[in-house]
Order: structure tokens, then C-alpha cells, then sequence
């Protein structure tokens, strides 16, 4: 059970990219299909997933945007009218709302569920409770754990995507840190040797998976592939925000969505030797493809009201979207199993249901929940009003 990481760090004081913000919606939209292809396979027996094969991709195409973001946000306030305190404040603000209605939705989910792991065994409440307090703090189950209540090392077993959060809240802090001091020539020597490193296991297949859907759990390397997976589109996405100028592009969120679509409906592509040609494609797309998009989506302009307000709704909904979503798709996994149902043909409207519903959830956690509380903690803990 893999896979965003979305981030929108803009501020009051700089113009917004809104083709971004609409592409980021997109993504998320589109890791949502892949999930409940992701639950066919699930259900089945781990069979490959077919139709959105490669939408986990949508993960690493978060990361390269965060990067961008972050970078064109905070790059020239650092030392001016940013401190690293009220950076930290700011992301925390920003995201963790939503890490922890999704671990309570979580919650909700697994009682649905009957309370047990997915071969069965039952699990005490106590438990469950430890799990909901760990994720509320972002503290990773190791696999085998007692608070592993899935059974399957799932690092946040509430809130499986949660992983690729983790990851971006250690890319803040390192950006923090140190990154955010490293000239263009020392953050292009950093991003080449991420490049290799996440090469490396892409190519050569380190975790076995055929696949580059690492980080999701603590188990083998996946923390190491993780981390690589996380920081070279992240890096990469600073370095090209330092150094983008735009260009002028008609139809620029069009040709991104159906690019982003095209690339994730690619089958899974057979040969290991002497490389992983699945390796390969994703290593394109990641280090050639996915720059270029956010290059293209930054030079695009929306040309209308109706066209800002689709951008504007489709990135106020990417983030809630990715964060609850998952615990909804645990509960369609077990009713796949259930029935022993495991093709999109014989399960349509409730698959609709499920997509749907997702949305759904997240608009409402969105206005009800994340907007109000944020709104509340910039009030409460900072001194200009940040999103």
C-alpha cells in the first residue's frame, strides 16, 4: 500500500502560478485512479495494476513541485523577513491539519473495517489508540510492531500515503538547514548526485519491486530509496525555480494534464537485464519530463475567471485530497475482498462512489476543517498572515 506530496507555499507578497496549483489538482486526481486500481490488485492477490500503472509516479511529480514552490517562496526572504522559526511555523501550519484528520479518518476506517489486521487477526483497541497517537505526532511504525496494525509495515498503517508527507517534512527541515544556503553551482553538484543515487535504484531495481514505489514503508532500503526519491525532484525543483524564465505557451495546462495522464497510463514496462526498463521510464520522467512540465505550467497563464477558478479549486482540493482519501480506499480494499470482486467492470459504481466520495470528504475537511484551523493558528502564532 504505497504512495504526494503536494505543497503550496506561495505567499501574499508574490503572484501565484496558478496553471501549478490547477496541475497539482490534476495529480492528486489522478493518484486517487490509480488507488482504486491499486485496490484491484490488492484484492486479487497482488496482480499488476492495469489501466493507471504508472500513477504512484504522481508522488515524485509533488515532490519536483514543492521543491519549485518553496524555492521561488522563501529563496530571497531568508535573513529579510523570514526567520527559521516562522518557516517551521508556517509549514506545520500548513500541513499538519490535515496529517492528522487523515490518521482520524484513519481510525474511523480500520473500526469500519472490524478492527483487524488484513489477515484477520484482531486487534485491541489499546492499540489503536497508540497508532492514532504515534501518527498524530508523525512518529513511523516499524514493521512487525504492535502498532503495525495493518500487518503489512505500512510506515503510517492509518494513512498509508502519509509516508511521502514524513519525507517532505524532512526536505523542509534539510532545506532549512542547508540547502537553502548552497549557491547554484554547489545545488546543481547536490541535485547530479541525488540524480545518481535515485538511478541507481531505479535502474538496478535495489528493493525489487520492478518499480520505483519506495518509501512507503521502513522496511529493507526503502527508507534510503525514500529519502532519494524525495530529495532529487525536491532539489531539482529549487534549482530550477532559481533559474526559470518563463516563456510564452498557449494551452499550457491542457498539454501538462494530458502529458501527466499519457505518462501514468503507461503499462508496466517488462526487462530487468541488464537494467530495469521500468527503471528507465521512470527515471525519464523524473529527471527530463516532469522539469519541463513545471516549466510549462509556470509560463502558462489562465486566460479567465472560469479557467482561474478551476486552477484555484483544483489546488485548494490537491492537498486534502491526497491526505484523506487513502483511509476511505482501505475500506473499498476490504469490500473488494470481501465480495471477491477485482475489475473496475464489475464494481463501476461503487468505485464511483469511492472516487467521488473522496472528493467529497475533502472539499468538506477542506471548508469545515483545514481553512478555519489554519486561519486560526496564522492568528494565533504568527505575526503576517501566511497560507
Amino acid at each position: 500500500m504505497k504512495n504526494f506530496t503536494a505543497s503550496s507555499a506561495f505567499t501574499d507578497t508574490k503572484p501565484h502560478y496558478e496553471l501549478l496549483d490547477g496541475l497539482r489538482g490534476v495529480a492528486a486526481l489522478l493518484v486517487v485512479f490509480y488507488h482504486i486500481f491499486e485496490g484491484f490488485s490488492f484484492a486479487g492477490g497482488g496482480t499488476l495494476i492495469t489501466t493507471i500503472n504508472h500513477g504512484y509516479l504522481a508522488v515524485d511529480f509533488f515532490f519536483i513541485l514543492s521543491g519549485f514552490v518553496i524555492g521561488y517562496a522563501y529563496d530571497d526572504r531568508w535573513g529579510k523577513t523570514l526567520t527559521m522559526k516562522d518557516f517551521f511555523k508556517r509549514r506545520l501550519i500548513r500541513l499538519h491539519p490535515m496529517i492528522v484528520m487523515g490518521a482520524v479518518i484513519g481510525v474511523i476506517a480500520f473500526f469500519v473495517q472490524g478492527g483487524v489486521k488484513w489477515d484477520g487477526t484482531h486487534v485491541a483497541t489499546s492499540m489503536v489508540m497508540l497508532t492514532l497517537l504515534l501518527s498524530l505526532f508523525f512518529i513511523p511504525a516499524y514493521p512487525g510492531a504492535g502498532y503495525d496494525i495493518r500487518g503489512n509495515g505500512e510506515m503510517f498503517p492509518l494513512n498509508g500515503p502519509s509516508w511521502s508527507l514524513f519525507f517532505e517534512y524532512i526536505g523542509n527541515l534539510l532545506y532549512a538547514l542547508f540547502i537553502r544556503r548552497l549557491g547554484n553551482k554547489a545545488l546543481t553538484v547536490l541535485v547530479v548526485l541525488l540524480g545518481l543515487g535515485l538511478a541507481g535504484f531505479a535502474l538496478f531495481d535495489v528493493v525489487g519491486y520492478g518499480m520505483l514505489g519506495v518509501g512507503w514503508t521502513l522496511d529493507g532500503q526503502n527508507f534510503l530509496g525514500g529519502l532519494l526519491r524525495m530529495l532529487f525532484p525536491f532539489t531539482l525543483g529549487m534549482l530550477i525555480s532559481r533559474n526559470f524564465r518563463p516563456f510564452q505557451i498557449r494551452g499550457a495546462f491542457w498539454i501538462c494534464a494530458i502529458v501527466l495522464l499519457v505518462l501514468f497510463c503507461v503499462p508496466y514496462i517488462e526487462g530487468k537485464s541488464p537494467v530495469c526498463l521500468n527503471g528507465v521510464f521512470e527515471m525519464i520522467c523524473i529527471a527530463v519530463i516532469f522539469p519541463v512540465l513545471v516549466c510549462i505550467g509556470a509560463s502558462g497563464k489562465t486566460t479567465d475567471k472560469q479557467s482561474t477558478r478551476i486552477c484555484k479549486f483544483l489546488g485548494d482540493i490537491s492537498y486534502p485530497l491526497y491526505a484523506v482519501h487513502y483511509p476511505i480506499m482501505y475500506v473499498f480494499y476490504s469490500w473488494l475482498i470481501e465480495t471477491r470482486q477485482y475489475t473496475l467492470g464489475e464494481t463501476w459504481p461503487v468505485a464511483a462512489a469511492v472516487y467521488f466520495g473522496s472528493i467529497l470528504t475533502a472539499w468538506l475537511c477542506l471548508k469545515l476543517y483545514d481553512e478555519p484551523v489554519r486561519k486560526w493558528l496564522n492568528r494565533r502564532f504568527m505575526k503576517k498572515r501566511s497560507l
